[in-house]
């Protein structure tokens, strides 16, 4: 076992502080995802910054947006009055994700922030650019069936596992950062990065930066939406392709439309072209399968994942309608 040491902040500030004084380590709040890591050896921090107890798990309405504080617990985002009545699309992607004892444990922060589980780069005995860069991927040329068809690099394939950051970025959050350079505030789309050249760097966040909530806007996306995540199994499994959609219907035309993607790049994968070509035309079958095919273009897939290729335009079409009759 790595020893390392463990330390609680009681303020943000102290948490912050604590972090800069050294960069061996890592905040823990629930812990999922960065103690299964440093179980199989992907992860080492030689000290473990507990955040629990920090403020920073309320859930309020403010002006022009509702606000959730980093540290509330998936299970209670999911299971809140306002979220389910003004952000019912979060609400389910919530539900969709991990198990019901994980999303108990499991905070807002953390599952914006968690780590590929691509099995290159869990298993320390494999290639990995993400885990140890410059060795390689093994997924290229591997077993890539749960990999990347968009904005992956001839570095990494791996894909981001979140389904709260699929609604998340479809509803245009908003990341409230604080960090020793003081507070700012990162639009969702830009928080996480495509691999490139550096796939080890997952994300946008500064060095000793705590994300402290997320800010959604108010939205008319109240009614028409749905979450579809296909997977293997129905609970505890990551998503093959996951489809968040969000429509404003007037009658039966479409008068505001959001659409992202899960389970295919190493981010949220909003699909912005797809959702302009809805806008203004009925809320119809064929006018979904051509927003599929809009936002499938650019996809290309690897040796054991052709599959999405097909599974991805689909998938769309059937979340698009099961948001129409919700």
């Amino acid at each position: 076992m790595n020893q390392f040491q463990y330390v609680r902040a009681s303020k943000p500030k102290a948490a912050i502080e604590a972090l800069a004084r050294d960069p061996n380590a890592q905040f823990i709040a629930g812990g999922t995802n960065l103690l299964d890591l440093m179980k199989r050896g992907v992860m080492a921090p030689q000290k473990l910054i507990d955040i629990n107890k920090l403020p920073l798990d309320k859930i309020e309405r403010q002006e022009g947006n509702i606000r959730i504080g980093a540290l509330a617990l998936n299970g209670a985002v999911a299971e809140d009055k306002l979220v389910l009545e003004k952000l019912p699309l979060l609400a389910q992607a919530l539900n969709a994700g991990a198990s019901a004892q994980l999303r108990n444990m499991a905070t807002v922060g953390g599952n914006m922030l968690q780590r590929t589980r691509c099995p290159y780069f869990y298993d320390t005995a494999m290639p990995c650019n993400k885990r140890e860069p410059g060795t390689g991927c093994g997924a290229l040329e591997g077993y890539n069936r749960m990999h990347a068809i968009f904005g992956f690099s001839d570095k990494c394939i791996a894909v981001h596992p979140s389904d709260m950051s699929v609604a998340l970025a479809a509803l245009d959050a908003t990341v409230l950062v604080s960090g020793p350079k003081g507070d700012r505030r990162i639009p969702f789309a830009e928080l996480h990065r495509l691999p490139g050249d550096q796939p080890h760097i997952d994300t946008t966040l500064g060095a000793g930066e705590l994300i402290t909530a997320v800010e959604v806007p108010d939205n008319a996306f109240t009614r028409h939406v749905h979450y579809l995540k296909v997977r293997e199994r129905a609970s505890y499994a990551f998503a093959l392709v996951s489809v968040a959609a969000a429509l404003q219907l007037d009658g039966s035309t479409i008068k505001d439309a959001r659409l992202a993607m899960g389970g295919v790049a190493h981010k949220p994968w909003r699909l912005a072209d797809a959702e302009k070509t809805l806008v203004g035309k009925p809320a119809t079958d064929e006018t979904f399968r051509q927003a599929a095919e809009v936002a499938m273009r650019g996809a290309k897939a690897f040796q054991h994942n052709a599959y999405k290729l097909k599974l991805g335009p689909n998938s769309i079409v059937q979340a698009l309608k099961n948001a129409a009759a919700a």
